[in-house]
């Protein structure tokens, strides 16, 4: 069955109440919800933080960084929620002590972004967490792709392709790239990490081989937010998902058929 990720991101724009909205869709139409986690001060500079930004809650990069991101009493809160609801949340983090922070909801996975698979300090915090790890090889080359995948060794489970541009243009999408990530990485599970705002793009993928889809998913593209634009909204997801559920029951087992629901139409239609 193949894995679909709903990843909520930063898409929650800093309230809880629209992260449940959230996961609600996720519940609807995915197997997990994702969201991402970052010390502020740790992944930015202060010279980051201090540079003009004008958004719906400042006016300064570290107004919206410190808007976005949720602490202990929101995760919690979701933890709660999720559990309520019988869904199941992980997430990405940007930082060790994210990966520290987050190990404490026992999560089912930790993905590293796809920025990070070449950090060293980070890898090496999730290696020792005993969590299954997804990674994505967008922006990475395949010796920077190599060397994540012999540090984690099995403590590795998913590896999606994946082109970090927001949104990916059709000719960026290099879909064929799923049956390379099969070829060359054969003891791993391989998915698809799409930044396409259409549906079409997660609704073929697994025609390819993808095991996992995952996508930005949103409640409205029109809102602020810099995810917006390779988000998809509520309607698009249950078309993922009906199209992916689908495609499962229909991909079949290759072999030479001759169905029952047939055999009235040979009765009936069938000259010799």
């Amino acid at each position: 069955m193949v894995k679909i990720v709903y990843e909520i991101g930063i898409n929650h724009s800093g309230d809880v109440s629209k992260a449940k909205e959230l996961c609600d869709v996720g519940k609807m139409y995915a197997d997990y919800v994702k969201f991402q986690k970052r010390t502020i001060d740790v992944v930015y500079t202060k010279e980051e933080l201090d540079k003009v930004r004008e958004s719906p809650w400042g006016f300064t990069n570290r107004d919206l960084k410190e808007h976005l991101e949720f602490g202990s009493v929101e995760y919690d809160e979701i933890d709660r929620y999720c559990s309520s609801i019988g869904l199941s949340w992980f997430a990405s983090p940007w930082d060790v002590e994210s990966v520290r922070f987050l190990v404490r909801y026992k999560p089912e996975y930790i993905k590293v972004p796809s920025a990070l698979i070449v950090n060293m300090g980070i890898l090496e915090e999730i290696r020792g967490c005993d969590i299954p790890v997804i990674i994505s090889t967008g922006m990475s080359n395949k010796d920077e792709v190599d060397r994540c995948v012999e540090y984690l060794g099995d403590h590795l489970e998913y590896i999606l392709a994946c082109t970090s541009t927001y949104p990916t243009r059709d000719e960026e999408m290099n879909m064929r790239f799923i049956r390379t990530l099969k070829e060359e990485y054969p003891g791993y599970r391989i998915g698809f990490s799409n930044h396409s705002p259409g549906t079409y793009w997660c609704t073929i993928a697994p025609a390819y081989g993808a095991e996992m889809v995952e996508y930005h998913g949103c409640l409205d593209r029109s809102e602020f937010g810099s995810d917006m634009a390779s988000s998809i909204e509520p309607t698009g997801s249950r078309i993922i998902y009906n199209h992916i559920r689908s495609f499962e029951k229909g991909d079949g087992d290759g072999a030479w058929h001759v169905y029952d629901s047939e055999l009235p139409l040979i009765n009936k239609l069938r000259r010799y």
